[in-house]
């Protein structure tokens, strides 16, 4: 028999972190792994926008460690140690810098603020980043707030969001799309 999608166990409005602990829909874990899940749909929505197999093959990466942040965030921190569930690790926030530096070295330098636009790919990637900065928010919000995000979920996630700033530069230059610098009225 196939698996139901629909459990009607959340018709109440409350669900399930991973070890069986029930929390509202508006737990605040909650919508920290539901915005993981957000920005890991709008970088898959990037990667169909190019046609560089490198990029595509770190956004493929990304998607993978969003995952791991996603069952990170969806776990009961007193129930984790029990589990196993994937880690996140420093080489993984090292290969984003890395890959930062790559594409910095065949852009221009950046001489005012840029805004979003110039091609539905460089602004997907400005979408993704801004959600990528919501995640990232919301899980120093859960840190003030006593409820438990390993350090390294906060640090990959603003990592993130510098990587996909340069990689929607890197996607225009590829495209050949000219930045549209911002001139603030005076």
């Amino acid at each position: 028999m196939a698996f139901k999608i629909y459990t009607k166990t959340g018709d109440k409005g409350t669900t399930s972190l991973i070890g069986g602990t029930k929390v509202p829909k508006s737990h605040l874990r909650i919508e920290s792994y539901g915005t993981v899940d957000e920005l890991n749909s709008f970088i898959g929505l990037v990667s169909d926008y190019l046609t560089d197999t490198h990029s595509k093959n770190i956004l493929k990466e990304i998607q993978d460690r969003l995952f791991t942040i996603g069952s990170s965030l969806a776990c009961d921190p007193d129930k984790e140690p029990k589990m196993k569930i994937p880690d996140l690790k420093e080489a993984d926030i090292v290969l984003l810098e890395n890959e930062i530096d790559a594409m910095n070295e065949v852009l221009q330098p950046m001489k005012s603020f840029i805004l979003p636009g110039g091609h539905v790919a460089v602004s997907t990637a400005h979408v993704a980043r801004c959600v990528c900065r919501r995640a990232e928010r919301i899980c120093v919000n859960m840190q003030q707030q006593d409820l438990f995000v390993d350090i390294l979920v906060t640090k990959y996630l603003n990592r993130l969001s510098d990587y996909l700033f340069v990689l929607a530069r890197y996607i225009g230059h590829l495209l050949g799309a000219e930045e549209i610098p911002w001139k603030p009225r005076v």
